[in-house]
Parts: structure tokens; C-alpha cells; sequence
């Protein structure tokens, strides 16, 4: 696919920049420190504790003997997307060197950070386990009393106080706001933070564009044309999930290097996991509507 670069008689060295956040879900990012390098590029190896609980101690015979054992638990990376992008030399000198020079940042931040973010929380709603609820919340009242039933449920399963997260959209958050009561802004307290998510990126699945068949060139993703909802908001421990970006990797070419044209290259390439840990998807909560 051809770049279109327009050249400028006089030439403004700014950009007009789409609006986009950075990563929503870099909060729930694991400590890579625990997670060990595969044996296959794909995947990672998360080790999984458990032993037995306890028995009646004897005072003859002591204590009952217990067992402990760790395992390894295999999983697989399942976010591996990339794109490369080529610059002519003269369209980039032409344009004050701002065609290539801030590609990589727009492409991340436009591109890269609202198809991860989405893809987390529809890999989170995806997986089987995991507390979820339909419903129209129309009121600031409902959404309160609809976040008490997320906090009741996380709570029963004994699931740690710290840690929780909740991910909710700006529209139901302000509601909540509008309200200004005690119940709200308690029920507001029970997280260890609050990320406003917009819509655009707040899905229980989605459907990601290969780049290349025709009518997906654009790339990117959308809410899944098939069972994809909008979420509501998502309550989600960090130690439920399995968050890594195992493989980043940036390239620049530059034209010297280029064997192709005379032109600047960049390359990007992502390759991650997100996932819930067996033992812990009582950790996640997800509020949404009704799917179409």
C-alpha cells in the first residue's frame, strides 16, 4: 500500500496529532521476574503452587504429614501483531523530517496501545471462570449498587482487598461522580485505583484486521461482529492475571541499509500474553450490555 505524504510549500514543524491515552492496562503488567523464558518463542512458563491444608496434631505421633508441590504451568503467547512502514528520503526532508521522525511514537500511541488494551480485556472477559453479568445500567444509582454486586462477589471469594482495579467508562463514571453521596463515593474507595477506559477499547471481544485481505488493509481491530459487547466496567485483581509483553522490537532501517529503495523503514513488532491464572479467575468481574 502506497504512503500518501502531502508536501508543503511552507511547512509547519508540528503535528496534528490524533487524540489517544497511553496504555490503560500497563497497571496490571506482572513482574517479569516471574516468568522464566519458554522453550518455544511463544511461550512462557508461570510456575503454579499448592499443598494441603491442615490436619489434627497428635501429641504422640506429632504432626500429619503434608505435601507441597510446585508446578509449571505452560502457556502460550496469544498477542503476536506487527506492521512495517516505509518513508521516501525526499518526502521525509520535504516535510522538515516529520514524516519518519515521529512515525514510531504516533504508531504506538495511535496504533499499538488501544488494540493491546482492547485485546486485554477481551482476552480477560473471553476466558471461562470469570464472573459476568449483563445488564443496562441507566442511573448513577444502578451503576453503584452494580458495583457493590462486583465488590460482594469478589469478596465472597475471598479474593485480597489490595490490588483491585477497576476499569470503567468515562460516560458511567461521571454518573457516579454526579451523584456525590456517601454510598458513591465509598463504593469508589473499595479500589486500589480507578482507570477511566473509553468505549472505543472496552469490549468482551473483539475481532483483530490481518492487514492484508481485502477490506482488513487498514489493520487494527473492532468489537467482534459476532457476541461483541460493550463493557460496562471490569473489576480486575492484578494477581489474577498473566500480563507480559515478552517480545518488543522496534527497527529502524535507514536508507543507506535500505536494499530495497531510498528510503527510511520502520518496523514493529509485538508479541505478549494475556491471560488468567487458573486458580484465580474468581480475581475478575466484568459488567456489560447485551452483545450486537
Amino acid at each position: 500500500m502506497a504512503n500518501t505524504i502531502e508536501l508543503a510549500k511552507k511547512y509547519i514543524p508540528m503535528l496534528d496529532e490524533v487524540y489517544k491515552n497511553a496504555s490503560l492496562t500497563a497497571v496490571l503488567d506482572g513482574a517479569s521476574e516471574l516468568a522464566q523464558q519458554g522453550a518455544n518463542a511463544n511461550e512462557l512458563i508461570i510456575p503454579m503452587l499448592d499443598m494441603q491444608a491442615l490436619g489434627d496434631y497428635d501429641r504422640n505421633s506429632g504432626y500429619v504429614q503434608g505435601n507441597v508441590t510446585m508446578t509449571n504451568e505452560t502457556v502460550k503467547c496469544n498477542f503476536d501483531r506487527g506492521r512495517m512502514f516505509s518513508v521516501d528520503t525526499m518526502d521525509n526532508e520535504e516535510t522538515a523530517g516529520l514524516a519518519f521522525g515521529r512515525l514510531a511514537g504516533e504508531f504506538i500511541r495511535t496504533k499499538v496501545v488501544p488494540e493491546l488494551d482492547a485485546f486485554r480485556f477481551a482476552s480477560y472477559c473471553g476466558k471461562s471462570g470469570i464472573a459476568k453479568k449483563q445488564e443496562d445500567l441507566a442511573d448513577g444509582a444502578t451503576i453503584v449498587k452494580a458495583l457493590r454486586v462486583a465488590t460482594n462477589t469478589l469478596d465472597e471469594a475471598e479474593v485480597p482487598m489490595e490490588d483491585r482495579y477497576l476499569f470503567i467508562t468515562p460516560t458511567l463514571k461521571g454518573m457516579i461522580d454526579d451523584l456525590d453521596t456517601t454510598k458513591s463515593r465509598e463504593v469508589l474507595a473499595r479500589f486500589a485505583a480507578v482507570v477511566l477506559v473509553p468505549q472505543t477499547r472496552f469490549y468482551t471481544a473483539i475481532d483483530q484486521k490481518d492487514g492484508k485481505t481485502g477490506g482488513q488493509e487498514a489493520g487494527g481491530f473492532a468489537k467482534a461482529a459476532s457476541g461483541g459487547a460493550d463493557l460496562n466496567f471490569m473489576v480486575i485483581h492484578k494477581g489474577a492475571v498473566i500480563q507480559f509483553e515478552k517480545h518488543v522490537a522496534p527497527k529502524i532501517i535507514e536508507p543507506a541499509s535500505n536494499p530495497d529503495a531510498d528510503a527510511w523503514k520502520y518496523g514493529y513488532r509485538n508479541v505478549g500474553i494475556a491471560d488468567v491464572y487458573k486458580n484465580k479467575v474468581a480475581g475478575i468481574y466484568a459488567s456489560h450490555k447485551t452483545a450486537g
